[in-house]
């Protein structure tokens, strides 16, 4: 069963949140996150992405970085300034994008049961990226950002959710690009309610954030292995915000490709049909799972799958009866010779918040040859694939809206 732990967050004072409080450190380039923390001192991505504050070039994994981010995180403690709860406590998270919200519970859940798979994972880490955040969260003793959970909807703890939400917020503003961001503490009473409630959730998901969380088991074993009777540290738990399955909102992962593999358009678009049924002037969203959507010479083809899926997939059915995993088996890898999307600099992904405008915008530029239009991957079926101890395909879901660094942080 799920545990979730009440922690002492390290936070911004709440007239200096929407200041601290910064989009996800992976979301953003080096350059992208110094143009965003230009002229404002207080910016978590100076903690996130320590190496805007040095010199063009700097590798992002050399010492200096690291050191970087120490510093700026003591002075941000400072400056903000940032303030340590009295006694551990839980939050209510509450995100709104347009007609969409979603609310979570910010709480600290279990490394172990991260370790033992009741928090249950559908995408495969890098090292690399995984030595960085480990590194990061040594350095400075804390979990900056949170992994964001999911779990199969439940109407108790809903209930006790929402109730909370008639106290004042302690934080509620407008993020840059739009989005509101409405944090409340919780009373201890309902802090217990929950606490209770989330006992009886069997599994826990995670949506976005495999990163942190594998780093979070990293640096608590790390430290085990040095704090050997310090078996119940805070280093055991790492910082999530859990939403209820029939919240969350994933949009596509769409796909642009820079050329057709030596083809004109025709000669591709006659060997697709070949494998999908193809159909001229669809719309450029496709409407259900099954569909795909195809931007070339300036209009839009619908692909449909010309065998069905079965209603309820099982083990290898699971993951090639996707629809990023049927265009990887049908087109990108027979007809353009893309095998492994991670590394094949020929193809590109646009996230589903950009549009389709954005995919035609490419296209029409010259900087791809063609624009592929993708139904989002639902939540059951990340939950599917995770149950079966499979992986999604990369670039396989694009979760908005997005949690903000630095207005929870938990000290280890």
């Amino acid at each position: 069963m799920a545990t979730i732990k009440a922690f002492r967050a390290l936070r911004p004072a709440p007239e200096a949140a929407a200041e601290v409080s910064a989009v996800p450190y992976d979301v953003v380039n080096t350059d992208e996150a110094r143009q965003m923390a230009a002229g404002n001192a207080l910016s978590f991505l100076h903690v996130s992405r320590p190496e805007i504050d040095l010199p063009d070039g700097t590798d992002p994994y050399s010492d200096a970085v690291y050191d970087k981010a120490e510093a700026n995180f003591k002075q941000l403690r400072a400056q903000a300034p940032m303030l340590v709860e009295g006694s551990p406590s839980l939050y209510i998270y509450k995100l709104k994008m347009g007609d969409h919200q979603q609310t979570g519970l910010a709480a600290t859940c279990s490394v172990a049961e991260y370790d033992g798979d009741i928090i249950r994972k559908h995408e495969r880490t890098r090292k690399d990226k995984e030595d960085d955040r480990t590194r990061h969260i040594l350095s400075l003793r804390a979990q900056t950002g949170p992994v964001f959970l999911t779990y199969k909807a439940a109407v108790g703890i809903d209930k006790i959710v929402n109730a909370a939400q008639a106290a004042t917020a302690l934080y509620d503003f407008e993020s840059p690009d739009g989005i509101r961001h409405t944090v409340w503490k919780l009373s201890d009473e309902s802090a217990e309610q929950l606490a209770t409630a989330f006992a009886q959730v069997p599994l826990l998901y995670i949506a976005d954030g495999h990163h942190r969380a594998a780093s979070a088991s990293r640096a608590a074993a790390k430290l085990k292995s040095e704090q050997r009777s310090n078996l119940e540290g805070e280093y055991n738990y790492f910082l999530a915000v859990l939403f209820p399955s029939d919240q969350v909102q994933i949009l596509p992962y769409n796909r642009t490709v820079k050329d057709l593999n030596g083809l004109s358009e025709e000669r591709f678009l006659q060997a697709v049909a070949e494998r999908l049924t193809v159909t001229p002037g669809s719309s450029p969203s496709p409407s259900a799972k099954g569909e795909i959507s195809l931007f070339i010479g300036g209009r839009w083809y619908g692909l449909t799958h010309k065998s069905v899926a079965p209603n309820h997939p099982e083990g290898d059915d699971l993951i090639s009866s996707l629809d990023v995993q049927v265009l990887q088996d049908l087109v990108l890898e027979p007809i353009l010779g893309i095998k492994d999307i991670r590394t094949d600099k020929r193809i590109d992904f646009v996230g589903g918040i950009r549009g389709t405008r954005e995919l035609e915008s490419v296209v029409n530029a010259g900087k791809a040859a063609a624009a592929f239009s993708m139904f989002p991957v639902t939540v059951d079926d990340l939950m599917a694939v995770a149950d079966a101890g499979l992986i999604m395909p990369p670039k396989s879901t694009w979760f908005e809206p997005k949690l903000r660094d630095g207005l929870l942080t938990h000290l280890i």
